[in-house]
């Protein structure tokens, strides 16, 4: 095997390993918090915190993959994740709150570390395979989130074992995924300044062929400041683009699925209709990322998002139309979280294709972390208000706050659109070095 295709491999497993330990906490995570509360409300805050801790740690993470490499960043990222499980335990057998809440923080550094693996993917793989890189680690979750809650079970009864709180069982599962997350992540072939690359498939040389090197130096150009970076993206259509394409998707992921358990329940669906629709809500997800980083490669990143666009139309339309029936429908919501899951996997996978294409090479990594966090952040953000929208205007204007940021999204595509890549169309050159004097200053 090439040594990229072995990098490829760690980076698959990595995330396959956190991506169980993340659903194998995720099922009882809001569970544990009711009962050490006694409140139902806490219940959304523990989800709420992993999605908030993925979002303050996504950029820190990225500066140091700036600084010293993939390895290193990602190493850490899934080590912080395994320690937060251990704390979430203390949390639980001590009944106490913050701590219990700090652990869930900190376990969202194994999404973080997650996300970032998929541009870990991208510093090893040529520029025309992209898309298909970063999309297989992307599909990895897809055996990760399926096995996972499958180790709820067992893991209660481990736990129970050990004479721990039965619910608190599954985060012992989750520590040791996080961590044989790490101990892979660990073994990659390292580099420095992930961001500075010019030739990103290289290998070290040192003589070993265990893997590329994730993120390999050949031009030593200092990678670009968070402020810097920042200014040179509003300025730019594309790269600004290609973000909040990214931070969008997941608002309108985040808005509507965290809700549609809630809306079912209040239609009377039984826990297991409930369970059944949110597994093929994650399938949608990752199942078809690989379809969709092909399309990238073949045709651009901007027909994925204008595809992703449509689906996210469909499934808002199938919300619209449930909200305002009688009755609710299985089947329209079955459809509808299906295509959100499709849709959200086409924005990812769209928007981050299309910021590795648009961004100088030193300036990468530091909005690669930029992108995650705000993705994060404005999942948390989505997350903290869906409830109170919920109880004001129900499930129809949980779907319209949908349609808001869908909207959103196409009022930064009227400028970034004229210069996008589309097939039979020239390729725009991405912005050089030289256009980051004036950010730099």
């Amino acid at each position: 095997m090439p040594p990229h295709g072995v990098t490829q491999v760690k980076l698959i497993t990595a995330q396959l390993f956190s991506g169980a330990g993340i659903a194998s906490g995720y099922a009882v995570g809001g569970l544990l918090a009711e009962q050490i509360t006694g409140r139902t409300a806490m219940a959304g805050f523990a989800q709420m915190s992993v999605i908030l801790g993925a979002g303050l740690i996504a950029y820190p993470l990225a500066a140091l993959a700036a600084r010293t490499g993939r390895r290193k960043a990602l190493t850490l990222g899934f080590g912080i994740g395994t320690l937060g499980a251990s704390v979430v335990l203390a949390g639980v057998a001590t009944g106490f709150l913050p701590l219990f809440m700090l652990g869930m923080m900190m376990c969202g550094s194994a999404t973080a570390a997650g996300l970032q693996a998929r541009y870990a993917a991208v510093d090893v793989a040529g520029p025309a395979a992209t898309g298909r890189a970063m999309s297989l680690v992307v599909w990895a979750t897809t055996i990760g989130s399926v096995l996972g809650p499958n180790f709820t079970g067992p893991g209660a009864h481990l736990g129970e074992a050990l004479g721990m709180h039965p619910l608190a069982g599954p985060y012992l599962i989750s520590m040791a995924a996080f961590a044989l997350a790490a101990v892979v992540a660990s073994t990659l072939t390292s580099a420095p300044r992930a961001s500075t690359t010019q030739s990103n498939r290289t290998v070290e040389d040192d003589g070993t062929d265990d893997g590329a090197a994730v993120g390999d130096t050949t031009i030593d150009t200092p990678p670009l400041g968070l402020m810097a970076a920042l200014r040179f993206v509003v300025a730019q259509p594309i790269p600004l683009f290609a973000i909040v394409t990214i931070v969008t998707g997941q608002m309108m992921m985040t808005n509507v699925m965290v809700m549609t358990p809630v809306h079912m329940h209040h239609q009377e669906f039984d826990l297991g209709a409930i369970g059944l629709v949110v597994s093929i809500h994650i399938a949608g997800m990752y199942a078809l990322s690989p379809i969709f980083g092909w399309m990238s490669d073949r045709w651009g990143p901007g027909t994925v998002i204008a595809s992703g666009v449509a689906v996210f139309v469909a499934t808002i339309t199938l919300g619209v139309v449930d909200a305002l029936a009688p009755v609710s429908s299985m089947r329209l919501l079955t459809t509808a979280l299906l295509l959100l899951g499709v849709g959200w996997s086409m924005f990812l996978i769209g928007g981050s294709a299309l910021l590795t294409a648009s961004v100088p090479h030193h300036a990468k990594v530091t909005l690669q972390g930029v992108s995650d966090s705000a993705m994060n952040l404005g999942g948390a953000l989505m997350a903290a208000m869906a409830g109170t929208v919920l109880a004001a205007g129900g499930f129809l204007w949980i779907n319209l706050m949908a349609t808001a940021v869908l909207l959103i999204t196409l009022a930064f595509a009227v400028r970034a659109v004229p210069l996008m890549t589309w097939p039979g169309r020239a390729t725009p050159s991405a912005p050089d070095d030289h256009h980051l004097e004036g950010a730099e200053r």
